[in-house]
């Protein structure tokens, strides 16, 4: 077993905004060196308060954490230094070129001569951006100006990365292409990624472990394949032709041979059943007993949606309103 210290590590993070709005409520976090580490959850479940803390853009109200083995507010100066970070909303000067924007980066680190432009040169070679790198950042497209934001977090090779919803707003084909890279950076660089998500299969898809985040604290932690794999069988969702899922449902199910975890939501009851396909001619004879009418039957292997069922108690599009938390900063790559 590795016993290197945590990339990152934060112990009962305690953050409230004007208005009574707490944001985070107790969260803790521990991620490994060398590893993807996604933080999944809604809008406004917490997720970018937690990253400004970690990256010393904001003071927690109580609570302790550590980025590369410095304390973020003790030595916020070495934290700095020690990551880099892909907002939100990209912090690259719309009028300057791709290349000035890394320069200005690298310099800001201390980077000089040679060094900085070979590094520039560098980066816009590893980002398919060699062609582009003397237009101005105001002409590129939305991938391009992502790919651009991760290259300039990169100059001043940073031993921890942030990137807080990488790829929103992208298109499909751009969002596949932003995977690939951080994939890469990963498994060939061994750098420690925190990726903040709203986006089930991304976070399926790219990290290691996930915590699953909700009103401001992790409600489970662990891999994805064993997260879902705690789900035994397979998940059957039903639409009802109800407004809402009558009272008395869940328990008319609840007793049914090979059904178990029943959760009401809204209009829609979802199971987990030992055999789906087998299960759904019971569950509906069942209901249609009880005089609920179904709309709709899905059968699905267990998905991380239906781990944030579990553990939330909520399903996550549901879940997913405008943040309430103060907006994330608007600064690509280090913080300055």
């Amino acid at each position: 077993m590795s016993t290197r210290a945590p990339a990152v590590e934060a112990r009962q993070l305690i953050k409230t905004y004007p208005g009574d709005v707490t944001a985070l409520n107790g969260m803790d976090l521990t991620v490994s060196p060398g590893t993807v580490f996604g933080l999944l959850g809604p809008n406004g479940a917490g997720k970018s308060t937690t990253v400004k803390i970690l990256t010393t853009l904001a003071r927690p109200d109580s609570g302790t954490a550590s980025v590369a083995g410095h304390d973020v507010l003790t030595h916020p100066d070495r934290v700095r230094r020690s990551i880099g970070v892909v907002a939100q909303k990209s912090g690259a000067d719309p009028v300057a070129t791709g290349r000035e924007n890394l320069l200005l980066q690298g310099r800001l680190y201390g980077m000089r001569g040679t060094a900085v432009q070979r590094r520039a040169d560098e980066q816009l070679e590893r980002f398919d951006l060699a062609d582009a790198g003397k237009r101005l950042v105001k002409g590129y497209s939305g991938g391009m100006q992502r790919r651009l934001d991760v290259a300039i977090g990169l100059v001043h090779r940073p031993e921890v990365l942030f990137l807080d919803e990488p790829t929103t707003g992208l298109d499909p084909e751009a969002r596949t292409a932003m995977w690939d890279e951080i994939s890469r950076l990963a498994g060939e660089e061994g750098l420690t990624i925190v990726l903040t998500t709203h986006y089930l299969e991304e976070a399926d898809r790219l990290a290691e472990r996930v915590a699953i985040v909700d009103r401001g604290r992790v409600v489970v932690e662990g891999t994805p394949d064993a997260l879902k794999g705690e789900l035994r069988g397979d998940a059957v969702h039903l639409e009802l032709r109800a407004a809402h899922v009558p009272d008395g449902t869940t328990a008319v199910l609840d007793g049914l041979p090979g059904v178990h975890e029943v959760l009401a939501d809204g209009r829609r009851v979802s199971v987990r059943a030992e055999d789906g396909a087998a299960a759904v001619p019971v569950l509906l004879a069942a209901l249609e007993r009880a005089g609920t009418g179904v709309a709709s039957a899905t059968v699905a292997r267990p998905s991380l949606d239906d781990v944030y069922l579990r553990y939330a108690g909520r399903r996550f599009a549901e879940a997913d309103a405008p943040s309430a938390s103060a907006p994330a900063p608007a600064v690509a790559g280090g913080v300055r």
